[in-house]
């Protein structure tokens, strides 16, 4: 095949090495949110896997109940199911593009991942703002007017508790995996523009 059109090997090798870490993504927590206040002064932690809830559910679930929050089941989101398998995919596409080495699919890949990052962006927000306005009118503590959303990311009071949300380790393999491909495609066209002119 014309060299123009290929990826040279550094790139292909970060592709290989960010799909395999991608792989990885599927057994390590991708978010983190922890709670802090002063009658739990060690914390309370919930991690969000590919495909499961993890850290302190159950008593989040217990203080979730004062204030009209829904139990939080991992079987109640669909995300749960078919996530390890789009990280799979991705993971795959990664180590497939390195080893073709084609530039078109590079290209693709990069739409196709950045899409995949917004809509799960927008989802996991979505899920926050429902579990933080879908309230129980009949729970026990009622504050008129007071939602309890969780931040997407970043720190938030709500009402005695600071909630603080971040990726886990997971979430920055996936932000470092993006990171990488857009090296990659910006490297690339640079490339191709240098051909380009030659």
């Amino acid at each position: 095949m014309n060299n123009r059109h290929r990826i040279i090997s550094l790139h292909r090798a970060i592709l290989i090495i960010s799909g395999v870490a991608l792989l990885a993504v599927i057994a390590l927590p991708i978010w983190r949110i922890e709670l802090d206040a002063a009658q739990y002064p060690e914390g309370l932690e919930l991690l969000i896997y590919s495909y499961k809830l993890d850290g302190h559910v159950d008593i989040i679930n217990g203080l979730n109940h004062y204030i009209g929050m829904k139990t939080l089941r991992a079987d109640d989101f669909i995300e749960f199911t078919v996530l390890p398998y789009l990280i799979g995919i991705y993971g795959l596409a990664f180590i497939v593009v390195g080893f073709l080495g084609k530039r078109k699919g590079l290209y693709i890949l990069f739409a196709a991942f950045l899409l995949f990052g917004v809509v799960s962006m927008v989802d996991f927000w979505r899920w926050l703002y429902e579990y933080g306005h879908d309230l129980d009118p009949t729970a026990p503590i009622k504050v008129p007017g007071m939602a309890y959303q969780p931040p997407l990311i970043g720190f938030k009071q709500l009402l005695n508790f600071g909630a603080f949300s971040i990726p886990a380790i997971g979430g920055w393999i996936f932000i470092a995996s993006g990171v990488l491909l857009a090296y990659c495609v910006f490297g690339e066209w640079r490339i191709a523009k240098t051909w380009a002119k030659s």
